[in-house]
């Protein structure tokens, strides 16, 4: 079927006649492409069209959900009814009914900001683009090994709820970096990447690539991955910190955006990945991080990898405090889970595709800019490490104990930075670790670092979510682990 509210419709009212006191329809329809080159030649083209739908009921006080990706007439039919007998079978062991948060009810458009669509690029253009980048990286002969890789999604999706709910979502991400390792044997190695870890991924199109410096940069990390060879270990001890923008994402991703994903604090998550340390007796009177830490949550930031116009419970993106001014006050929520503590959704419930019920995911994780310079914030410490670039990450299954590492250091004496680093890692509790905090980088050092790859659920889902982070400086940290 063509006509996708026509389907929506079809799939709703046959819910309620099955029984269903809610209901709402999802199509989705994805195009992805990836693309990556090693060492001189094209390692990977990847290219594919997913599209289907799901229904999401809610029957005798229980969820129910089923989906499909045949969208014809008969199809429909069974899947609503299949939701429906879902439900009312989970509700034999649901302890209370399902309660929703109210919200707007919507009938509205949304357009993720774009300027050349990248499935209008053609792949030969791609690849040459690549191989230029990899050119520039073979410049470097102590350079073992190479890659490059260019990532697009194109997201259509439809929503239609039995409340009224009529909306369609059209986003376009893009994706690239570039990682070289310098090695003298498989345990003697050095690895550098840009812009970060995993590259840098956005909500826009093919001129992603115009506003990336990788002429400029990719001489630097060569150089930096051959030097890393030669440079001193971690030493092993408690010292002041601060980490770079990129790495910080990674830091406000693991300990705060999934400690206040407000199903895990309720022990959704108990089973797989954990629960969090930040449960509701906490909120509004527990100090997270110190007074000039302030932490929202904001799927209207712009270009960030979890920007969206509307969640998959229908909630309008907007801004949401998590942290202000070092003091817990909200989570990441979906209806549902808002509604156990007494507040409005934060519209953080997505769907990984047509095919997965959705859960409550991140958006844009987003610490608040500070007012100081990188220069300022290693000007300020007497005897430290200035860190830059995840390469390692772990964390307890309560977000509280973690150790951390990245992927070069450089020593800071008297304010100033010294010799190189290699494999700096440091590691904390989260609580410490934020009430330390006594410097944060200004609006110009700040920008939203996308994470593609955010597991989570049973079965397992992929999200792809933001954090807003400037360079920060934490004190009286432990390094050298």
């Amino acid at each position: 079927m063509d006509d996708v509210k026509k389907a929506g419709m079809i799939a709703l009212e046959k819910a309620v006649s099955a029984g269903a006191s809610y209901a709402d329809f999802r199509y989705t329809y994805t195009e992805s492409e990836s693309l990556s080159y090693n060492n001189g030649a094209p390692e990977s083209v990847d290219e594919s069209l997913d599209k289907g739908f799901g229904v999401r009921v809610i029957a005798d006080g229980a969820w129910g959900f089923c989906s499909s990706a045949d969208v014809t007439e008969n199809e429909i039919i069974r899947v609503a009814e299949k939701a429906v007998e879902i439900a009312k079978a989970s509700a034999i062991l649901q302890t209370k009914p399902v309660e929703l948060a109210p919200i707007e009810i919507y009938t509205d458009s949304y357009i993720s900001s774009f300027n050349v669509d990248p499935f209008k690029i053609s792949t030969a253009e791609k690849l040459q683009y690549l191989a230029y980048l990899d050119e520039l990286m073979s410049q470097n002969e102590g350079i073992k090994y190479r890659n490059s890789f260019l990532d697009f999604r194109k997201i259509n999706k439809n929503l239609l709820s039995t409340e009224g709910l009529d909306i369609h979502q059209l986003i376009v991400q893009s994706g690239a970096g570039v990682s070289v390792t310098a090695m003298r044997s498989h345990r003697d190695r050095a690895r550098r990447s840009y812009p970060a870890n995993e590259g840098i991924f956005e909500c826009k199109g093919y001129e992603l690539l115009d506003e990336v410096d990788f002429e400029n940069n990719i001489p630097i990390i060569c150089q930096q991955a051959v030097a890393l060879l030669e440079a001193e270990p971690c030493p092993s001890k408690t010292c002041d910190i601060v980490l770079d923008g990129s790495h910080v994402s990674l830091v406000i991703h693991e300990s705060i955006g999934h400690a206040l994903e407000l199903d895990r604090v309720f022990g959704g998550e108990r089973n797989f990945s954990g629960t969090s340390f930040a449960t509701p007796e906490k909120l509004d009177n527990f100090k997270y991080a110190s007074d000039i830490v302030s932490v929202v949550a904001d799927a209207t930031s712009p270009h960030g990898l979890g920007s969206f116009g509307y969640d998959d419970d229908g909630v309008k993106a907007h801004e949401s405090d998590l942290i202000r001014e070092g003091i817990l006050v909200g989570y990441l929520s979906s209806r549902e889970t808002a509604k156990r503590i007494g507040k409005l959704s934060s519209g953080a419930m997505r769907a990984d595709g047509w095919g997965n019920v959705p859960i409550v995911r991140m958006t844009n994780t987003n610490l608040k800019p500070g007012n100081l310079t990188l220069d300022e914030l290693i000007s300020g410490v007497d005897d430290g490490l200035y860190m830059q670039t995840t390469s390692s990450w772990s964390i307890d299954d309560t977000r509280e104990n973690f150790q951390f590492g990245c992927q070069i250091a450089w020593e800071i004496k008297g304010g100033k930075l010294g010799k190189m680093i290699k494999n700096p890692t440091y590691g904390g509790n989260t609580v410490s670790f934020w009430n330390s905090c006594d410097g944060i980088g200004n609006r110009s050092l700040w920008r939203v670092w996308g994470t593609p790859n955010c597991g989570k659920g049973q079965p397992g889902q992929n999200g792809r979510v933001g954090q807003g982070a400037a360079p920060v400086r934490i004190r009286n940290v432990k390094v050298g682990f």
